[in-house]
């Protein structure tokens, strides 16, 4: 093999596939991206056995081949050479030169037959999305995804797919986010998968604001097929809760305000919580909502905002991170806040999208 590449374009794709390794493989074939020189585009891809990306870079390739090197000494050398121009060669027993005008590398790989194949998916139904639709979609249901490995099912996303309707789903246990969207085709068939939220932290990272994702669905895995970037990912196995039961009907008790506004004055209140006290304190009157944390040894807030709201005055408790999570990510300048009482849930509802947070006890 025997190619030379623009330094920035390799670096670009080196980085587009190396978050998903492990820095601790248990194979240290899994610590390697495999490289691939075709006709005139070079290859990279990585796994941990979970998920698989592989990205495609233009390159002048002068002798076809592969090889695998280990992504982190990889991604050093490239990023600390001194020029534009880089030429790689693989001579015998999997020795590898990097070199550039003034300066040259020797670095040991693995040989391309011990890397694990990626599962191939042909044959299969692929369903359109637009890349820009998916991307704002994952945005503003991706942070709810619950942590908690002892709750498998929750640590991913909900993907259902039902006539020409996308709906992405996902909760924690403690708040709930649901996203639904028209979609120009019609899939042949209903789907619903529940995709890690690794995999989704990689779709979200190289999906762009034009063109088109392809969705193919396999036994027990997806392929997402950017264009020059695809990802492949096993599945979460196993039923999703019945999140439709937990929607409470639109309430009219409803406290219009300034998103950005209403997000400021919240993180300043979350600079006084502790872990041991978390919940922010918002009390709602006439046309006005009081935002205050009081925080033993710690300190206290109180800030005042302008609202619309003409229904019955009530004080309740919500973790500030949860209210911190979707107010960044939703893009209008106004929002109405549902309320009906301290122990029922806060919700938000715009355009197909839902989110509900559970309140907080005032202590």
């Amino acid at each position: 093999m025997k190619l030379k590449v623009d330094k920035s374009i390799l670096l670009g794709g080196i980085q587009t596939v190396q978050n998903v390794i492990i820095t601790k493989a248990t194979l240290p074939i899994l610590s390697n991206i495999l490289i691939e020189a075709q006709s005139s585009s070079l290859r990279l891809t990585a796994t941990d056995l979970d998920i698989g990306i592989s990205c495609v870079i233009p390159v002048d390739v002068q002798e076809q081949g592969a090889i695998t090197l280990p992504a982190k000494r990889f991604s050093d050398i490239i990023k600390e050479l001194p020029a534009d121009s880089v030429t790689i060669t693989t001579k015998k027993n999997n020795q590898v030169n990097i070199e550039t005008d003034l300066c040259q590398f020797k670095i040991m790989g693995l040989a391309k037959e011990e890397f694990p194949k990626l599962p191939e998916f042909k044959d299969k139904e692929v369903i359109k999305l637009d890349q820009a639709l998916l991307k704002g979609a994952l945005t503003l249901t991706s942070f709810s995804v619950s942590i908690d490995e002892s709750r498998y099912i929750l640590n991913g996303i909900l993907f259902k797919v039902n006539k020409n309707n996308l709906t992405l789903v996902a909760t924690d246990g403690k708040r709930l986010a649901i996203m639904e969207k028209k979609l120009n085709s019609n899939p042949e068939r209903d789907i619903s998968i529940i995709v890690p939220v690794k995999t989704i932290h990689e779709l979200n990272r190289n999906l762009k604001e034009s063109g088109e994702v392809s969705l193919v669905l396999g036994s027990n895995q997806v392929l997402f097929d950017l264009g020059s970037v695809i990802v492949i990912s096993r599945l979460i196995e196993g039923e999703f809760p019945d999140y439709k039961q937990v929607i409470p009907v639109a309430s009219e008790n409803k406290v219009r305000l300034n998103k950005e506004q209403f997000l400021l004055a919240v993180k300043r209140a979350a600079l006084l919580s502790t872990p041991d006290y978390q919940a922010v304190k918002f009390e709602v009157f006439k046309n006005k909502l009081v935002v205050s944390k009081s925080t033993p040894d710690v300190g206290e807030s109180r800030e005042e905002l302008a609202v619309v709201y003409q229904g019955k005055e009530l004080a309740i408790g919500f973790n500030p991170s949860y209210l911190i999570d979707v107010l960044k990510n939703l893009n209008v300048e106004e929002i109405d806040l549902e309320l009906t009482d301290a122990e029922k849930p806060g919700v938000i509802r715009i355009n197909g999208y839902v989110y509900i947070v559970l309140p907080m006890r005032l202590s």
